[in-house]
């Protein structure tokens, strides 16, 4: 017992020399990024410590990465909700870390500046299915809503032999009454998952932001740390 308050300073200073590795050091190093420019240019009055000119991003140019629109960020709590991050990562690796750009999920490694205005990260720990940091670019427009949709419906229409769960409860399935709604589900041609004759399939609000959550993923712009090669 005489050694115990020995014992809690130890264990005091192992939690509390952790806590400084990992988080104070963290955010001394990455707390103040934002979004930035694609490219920075060089100040014209501005210099640094060895007399170089600053690097300044040039006014009136768009920054990144995007605030995503209010849909797609009530789509993110849906992603949380049905475990998305358990299967999929945010995160592509730079090359001779994985074959992430290889496989196309990516034109570039993903930076710290990436996830700056997300206020919960989704970087995932496990891969059961591909990496999603890109899916909006890999999957755009209509015909990416479209393929997202089914997708998430029932994966096999459009992703044969997935292991991926369907989400079909994130759908309805409604009588047509005069005309097929504008949302209604483009099953292909004799798909065993398309309803019967005289009903469609139609989007919950839950599905929608959903996949506009998922379309807003996308590393389409080049960061000063992260340039896109050409």
């Amino acid at each position: 017992m005489k050694n115990l308050p020995l014992l809690f300073c130890g264990i005091f200073f192992a939690l509390a020399f952790s806590y400084t590795g990992l988080i104070v050091s963290g955010n001394i190093q990455l707390g103040a990024l934002e979004p930035s420019t694609e490219t920075l240019v060089p100040s014209d009055s501005e210099v640094d410590e060895n007399g170089q000119p600053l690097m300044v991003m040039p006014e009136g140019e768009t920054l990144y990465p995007r605030k995503p629109s209010g849909l797609a960020e009530q789509g993110k709590k849906v992603y949380i909700e049905m475990g998305c991050m358990y299967c999929h990562s945010q995160q592509v690796r730079r090359r001779g870390f994985g074959a992430d750009i290889d496989r196309g999920w990516g034109p570039r490694a993903t930076v710290a500046r990436d996830y700056v205005l997300q206020d919960r990260v989704l970087l995932g720990t496990i891969r059961t299915g591909p990496d999603l940091a890109h899916l909006g670019g890999r999957y755009a427009g209509e015909a990416g809503r479209d393929w997202n949709h089914l997708h998430l419906y029932n994966p096999q229409i459009v992703s044969e032999g997935s292991t991926m769960p369907p989400f079909a409860f994130l759908y309805k399935k409604q009588e047509i009454v005069n005309k097929p709604s504008e949302k209604a589900l483009d099953f292909p041609p004799d798909s065993e998952y398309a309803p019967e004759p005289g009903y469609e399939i139609v989007p919950t609000r839950r599905a929608e932001a959903l996949v506009e959550y998922l379309l807003s993923l996308k590393i389409d712009y080049s960061l000063p740390e992260a340039v896109i090669p050409e």
